[in-house]
């Protein structure tokens, strides 16, 4: 068992490979929001706190500004969502998955955060561009450890393989 669980944990795995790189991706992303928040804040000397106007000459205390909510709601989204696949992938990692299936749902759900932030709060898209990104990263999450339970009831006798775990249970 405990081999086992260093051979997952090893950088020889590809998948493990994948989940750190991808969590550092995510990693880089959430603070590249901060940044973004904070440039919008300082430069429209706009902030949360009375005592944060003390750091800039005519700053102001402002609760609804757009371009300074918008990446703000987009982080908390992040704040959201991104821990619960650090915590899923790495459990959904120790359970041996399909390489190629694993890797290209940590890049699926990762390219679609990205583009997520992107069309929220960086450059405004119109709906359904926001819905469709979110559902993108939702999706490649859900099915990604919506399967892996299956496998797991499965081996436990609850004996049912819907379609989406056909592609994992083909390479095993």
């Amino acid at each position: 068992m405990a081999s086992d669980l260093s051979k997952t944990m090893s950088l020889d795995n590809p998948v493990f490979k994948a989940y750190l790189f991808y969590c550092c991706i995510l990693v880089l992303k959430v603070l590249g929001v901060v940044v973004l928040i904070g440039r919008h804040r300082f430069g429209k000397k706009i902030f949360r706190s009375p005592e944060d106007t003390l750091l800039l000459k005519n700053a102001k205390v402002k609760f609804d500004d757009p371009d300074i909510e918008r990446p703000r709601r987009a982080h908390l989204n992040d704040l959201e969502n991104i821990p619960f696949f650090f915590v899923a992938a790495f459990a959904y990692m120790l359970t041996n998955p399909n390489p190629w299936l694993a890797i290209n749902l940590f890049r699926a759900f990762t390219f679609a955060r990205i583009a997520h932030t992107f069309v929220y709060a960086v450059v405004v898209i119109p709906q359904p561009a926001r819905a469709i990104t979110w559902e993108t990263s939702d999706n490649a999450s859900s099915i990604d450890y919506s399967n892996k339970i299956v496998v797991l009831l499965s081996g436990v006798g609850v004996g049912f393989s819907p379609y989406w775990c056909i592609a994992d249970c083909v390479n095993r």
